[in-house]
């Protein structure tokens, strides 16, 4: 019987800075008994939420079901430990699989090296067992384990989500520097935007926070468009109970009328973009998107804007960068009266061109890049409107 067999327990990875609103997030998704860790939440959940939680969650990253855990200070004992897993209860010897390997203050320091001892040992076992073993393939896999060690205590896992989870497939095409789609459903979950108001983003790109505002509106699981789970491989996998969840869950969806999401772009070809990964979703007629600048915007009144201005290299000259922040603040003083603006920026040093006082500033990261969301409301009747800093 494997670790999460035995206890229920599962791992959400989760991008940086995002643990504690993806806990909630999955409490509401009917996880129980949940702890927040690294870059992580260890949580408890029957099989059904755990289906349910790959399929609609909009902020963890993958959800890793425990297969043994067990203190490795060297690799012998992590070849060993692999050559007694039953393997073959979850990788079908004419299937493929990956690893992906993370090491930390332990006696084994290469994750490289440590993901090839594990691959070995399964090998060994396929070998011993059957006089062949199942190929590795890392562009994709049908199976992927995660191997962690941190100050040598090891945890084998199944990868129950599969692919990445912020991979919604509706982004065939990317522009500049995309956003990733877990941290725009982040910024729209921290905005508490619920449609009642529209939303607008003026810098849309190639068009993933408009994307998320679509499917966060409409109720669209977060992996509508995904054929193929990591939980798949489950031993005790129950593809009706999936079929069900599934059901429920897409019964769930709903229109989104005219007139309540727009997205503006300079770049022609940006719009473009943005229209081809929109049209993969449903409703995607419904949202609004034009080629021009926001500074050609005549106003956007009692509505919330989200948006991610370009930052560093992606503009050239520094001058250039800081110019733009200084008219996207001039643009929420004098046309956004009324709304509540949140701009992510990967350069915290360029809010002060912005020329606004923040409400609130949440660190949050884009993969790699730890950037900063600057909330910034505009009040109207009694109170004032725009503090400069």
């Amino acid at each position: 019987m494997f670790e999460y067999q035995k206890n229920k327990r599962y791992f959400a990875q989760v991008t940086g800075m995002m643990e504690e609103i993806c806990e909630q997030e999955l409490k509401e998704l009917g996880a129980v008994n949940t702890e927040k860790g690294y870059r992580g939440v260890y949580f408890e959940a029957e099989a059904s939420t755990v289906y349910k939680i790959n399929y609609t969650s909009r902020l963890l990253s993958r959800v890793l079901a425990p297969l043994t855990i067990f203190y490795c200070d060297n690799p012998n004992v992590l070849l060993k430990t692999a050559e007694i897993i039953h393997w073959e209860e979850l990788l079908p010897i004419n299937r493929t699989f990956a690893i992906s390997a993370s090491v930390s203050n332990s006696k084994i320091t290469n994750s490289l090296y440590a993901s090839l001892c594990l691959k070995d040992g399964i090998a060994d076992y396929f070998n011993a067992k059957y006089g062949k073993r199942p190929d590795v393939n890392t562009a994709n896999p049908d199976v992927r384990f995660n191997l962690h060690i941190e100050k040598d205590r090891a945890v084998i896992s199944l990868d129950t989500s599969g692919e990445s989870l912020h991979k919604r497939g509706y982004r065939l095409l990317a522009g500049e520097a995309p956003m990733q789609e877990t941290l725009a459903a982040a910024i729209i979950r921290i905005s508490r935007w619920d449609g009642a108001k529209p939303l607008l983003d003026c810098m849309c790109g190639s068009g993933t926070i408009t994307a998320e505002a679509l499917m966060h509106y409409c109720r669209i699981p977060a992996q509508n468009l995904r054929k193929n789970f990591g939980f798949f491989n489950m031993p005790e996998f129950d593809f009706k109970l999936w079929e069900n969840i599934k059901r429920e869950c897409d019964s769930e969806i709903r229109p989104l009328p005219k007139g309540i999401i727009f997205g503006s772009d300079r770049s022609a070809e940006a719009i473009k973009v943005a229209k081809a990964n929109l049209s993969r979703l449903p409703y995607h007629d419904s949202v609004d998107l034009t080629c021009k600048s926001f500074q050609q915007t005549d106003q956007f009144e009692n509505g919330t804007l989200i948006t991610n201005p370009p930052y560093g290299i992606r503009l050239g000259k520094i001058e250039d960068v800081q110019e733009l922040y200084k008219e996207l603040g001039d643009f929420i003083k004098q046309k956004c009266k009324g709304s509540s603006a949140y701009i992510y920026t990967g350069e915290t040093s360029l809010r002060k061109y912005i020329g606004l006082k923040t409400t609130r500033r949440i660190p949050l990261a884009n993969g790699k890049l730890e950037g900063v969301l600057l909330q910034i409301d505009s009040y109207e009747g009694t109170k004032k409107k725009f503090y400069s800093e």
